[in-house]
């Protein structure tokens, strides 16, 4: 998960250039704090532990900082009410020797949808980020895994909610949300049956440099900014993952890591400034796939194989993609079918990944990869060139 953390960091950094080559921003600090109800997804959460502790509800308290773009730019006369910025949060889930208290680095972006009157609005705000300092994994006693929830101590952390924003003057604002969260290690680790939340995040913000309201972008802008028109990205990722087999109606966890790399083609057809679809022609090498026929012998850790031809460990399939598409950041989803898979892999799977955009043709790529919905497979973490993006 280190890699997981670095490519969190040039995010950062990307968010950090793209401001300081802007004027006029409105700056925003503030701090929310979040309760919020622990799904029972999986059996450890339920008491299945070393210790029996259940796991019910959680508590957050976040620091955050954000700007919004200059009211006479063209970013802020399109997207209106746009903001992005950086935050911190540590959590606990009232059982400190199991899971511990994580500490959250993370990038957010949220915007209005619908202005009630000038101070009231409804908004969305997604999270991404990486959570630090999960706790026991092995056990007090060398048992061996007891968290089967999180089994490394750096997970990602992904959250999105809708926000209903006061502002009771002009330099402060209060926010209700009703939010989700998802904490996992994305297959890089076993086990990885992860962390779901559902709750309300209260906050309060102070604006440092109150702006006025934007001006309207005007028909000949708006025009422009929705016309359609076709975009191509070409996007390398990146990863490593831990396999399940199934040998002699025997299924085992096998030791080790293996590394995953992939290559994807996306056109993309602009429907207007927010949003985007288009067909991905996926190319993925698993180095774990179709190692079953290829069995020498032993079981589970002690389980050993030669290595399957290239061909049987390359899966290229078609996805279909929706991407929804804001300044710095763009966030997308796919439903792909492989056309040509190796053994022990879905054929049907889905994507989710944030893009960052370092320039406006460069960015790099934060995502991840599920068969059938619910069978993780590996991150995707890349660099991508977008042309066509004017």
């Amino acid at each position: 998960m280190k890699r997981v953390v670095i490519i969190f960091l040039s995010i950062v950094w990307a968010l950090s250039v793209c401001a300081s080559k802007m004027d006029s921003l409105q700056w925003r600090v503030g701090m929310e704090v979040s309760p919020a109800y622990v799904i029972p997804t999986n059996s450890s959460l339920k008491g299945d532990n070393l210790y029996g502790d259940k796991v019910h509800c959680s508590f957050a308290g976040s620091l955050r900082g954000d700007f919004s773009f200059n009211p006479h730019s063209r970013e802020g006369r399109l997207y209106q009410g746009l903001y992005q910025g950086i935050g911190v949060d540590l959590r606990t889930f009232f059982r400190h020797r199991f899971l511990g208290e994580p500490v959250s680095l993370y990038v957010y972006q949220g915007a209005p949808f619908k202005h009630f009157s000038n101070r009231l609005w409804l908004g969305y705000e997604w999270r991404f980020g990486a959570a630090m300092g999960w706790g026991d994994r092995t056990g007090d006693l060398g048992l061996g895994y007891t968290n089967g929830a999180i089994s490394t101590r750096v997970t990602a952390h992904m959250s999105a909610g809708i926000k209903l924003h006061y502002a009771l003057d002009p330099h402060w604002h209060l926010s209700l949300s009703v939010d989700v969260t998802h904490f996992s290690n994305g297959n890089t680790s076993f086990p990885n049956s992860g962390i779901n939340t559902a709750g309300i995040s209260i906050g309060a913000a102070y604006v440092i440099n109150p702006q006025p309201k934007a001006e309207d972008p005007g028909d000949a802008m708006k025009e422009e900014a929705d016309k359609g028109r076709w975009m191509w990205d070409v996007m390398a990722y990146g990863a490593w993952r831990k396999r399940h087999v199934v040998i002699e109606g025997t299924e085992m966890l096998i030791r080790g890591n293996y590394a995953v790399a992939g290559l994807q083609f996306t056109p993309m057809r602009k429907i207007n400034r927010w949003f985007s679809t288009g067909v991905a022609l996926d190319m993925k090498y698993d180095r774990s796939s179709g190692l079953v026929p290829y069995w020498k012998g032993g079981y589970y850790m002690e389980a050993e194989f030669d290595k399957p031809p290239f061909g049987k460990q390359l899966s290229v399939g078609l996805a279909a993609m929706a991407e929804f598409t804001m300044p710095i950041f763009s966030v997308s989803a796919g439903i792909g079918y492989n056309l040509l898979n190796p053994k022990e892999e879905k054929r049907f799977f889905q994507m989710l990944a944030v893009k960052a955009f370092l320039t406006r043709n460069v960015y790099l790529n934060v995502g991840y990869r599920l068969g059938d919905f619910k069978d993780p497979q590996n991150l995707m973490l890349g660099i991508g060139i977008r042309v066509g993006n004017n």
